[in-house]
């Protein structure tokens, strides 16, 4: 009788922990779990879009080497850092984040223009 008692009270353990589970796999997204799902798809985006950017970079790189024109040009890319700081601060982004980002952006573009002009020689 005993092992029949203690038998019985594994089984209704397990019942009720297998319906707590598909109760919590049932349960709604929560706030967080929405917001960290939709920063995941910007995510990609992002990464997405950069990578459009090397590829128009890659295509730069090419037209310089042929028309022997250096991969860096510093006044261009100011102008650029220019005006992504002044998007970024009206998007509320700090001054400092944008230079940081852009200054990434413009290291892999010149190591992606210079891989190029390297290979159409």
């Amino acid at each position: 009788m005993k092992k029949n008692t203690i038998l019985m009270l594994i089984m209704i353990v397990a019942a009720c922990g297998s319906a707590r589970a598909q109760a919590v796999a049932a349960k709604p997204l929560t706030v967080l779990e929405v917001n960290r799902k939709r920063i995941d798809s910007l995510d990609s985006k992002i990464i997405e879009t950069i990578a459009l950017r090397e590829k128009l970079a890659k295509e730069i790189g090419e037209y310089k080497a042929k028309n022997k024109i250096p991969a860096l040009q510093t006044a261009r890319f100011q102008e650029v850092l220019n005006n992504a700081v002044k998007d970024g601060v009206q998007q509320g982004l700090s001054e400092e984040f944008i230079t940081e980002l852009m200054n990434a952006i413009h290291r892999e573009s010149l190591r992606i223009e210079s891989k190029a002009a390297h290979n159409s020689n």
